[in-house]
């Protein structure tokens, strides 16, 4: 359980806010992962708070510059920025336990969180919500142009998820779902045509009675 950088108290799942001394926490990079601020002010805006972000310079292989929003912690990151950013977090993953990511998923879930649709930092256009992954329960605010903004929290959540085979599990969910077959398509000739014949033999009959008839 992360604990208040001012008073030591337990911060509850997904809160950044001490209930003890209301400091707010980075409880998503402070002491996870080695950082620093690029950029005091950026162009982008918080979709919270409606303030400018910061870049900040993560020490990876290779760097990798985010924003985050200094009042509330949230993160923007660019077109798959935050994939890279968990597979330099959590890696050497090989199993899925599924009854781990269903614990992870109810300390975490929000009952009381209201859905809010936010606009995106970058075109100030309101994000799609989506489920990352499969059964991940985070659900992040998705601008398919720019990126991706998670709330304060959610990146602690999807390093859980994955560290109990979460990404594991999704990716074996699209390849089975790749593998499926898809139910034959017909051709509208492929079972009007013998009807179509059925229909000229039955003339053909009738006519030869006819004809035998009054012959």
């Amino acid at each position: 359980m992360a604990r208040c950088n001012s008073c030591s108290a337990p911060l509850p799942a997904n809160i950044n806010q001490c209930r003890y001394c209301n400091t707010r926490n980075d409880i998503d990079l402070h002491s996870r992962h080695k950082y620093t601020v690029h950029a005091k002010h950026s162009d982008r805006l918080c979709p919270q708070c409606n303030t400018p972000l910061q870049t900040i310079k993560l020490d990876f292989n290779g760097a990798l510059f985010i924003e985050r929003c200094k009042n509330c912690f949230g993160l923007f990151f660019d077109l798959g920025e935050l994939e890279t950013l968990l597979e330099n977090t959590v890696s050497n993953v090989s199993d899925i336990n599924l009854q781990l990511i269903k614990n992870i998923n109810k300390d975490r879930f929000q009952s009381q969180q209201k859905v809010k649709y936010v606009k995106c930092p970058v075109c100030k256009v309101l994000m799609n919500r989506v489920n990352y992954g499969h059964r991940s329960g985070v659900i992040i605010d998705q601008c398919i142009k720019h990126g991706i903004w998670v709330d304060s929290g959610e990146i602690t959540h999807l390093m859980e998820w994955k560290k109990a085979g979460g990404e594991l599990l999704h990716a074996k969910k699209k390849v089975r779902k790749k593998n499926s077959q898809p139910m034959p398509s017909y051709d509208q000739t492929d079972y009007q045509q013998p009807f179509q014949n059925i229909e000229i033999d039955l003339l053909e009959t009738v006519s030869t009675l006819i004809y035998r008839l009054f012959k």
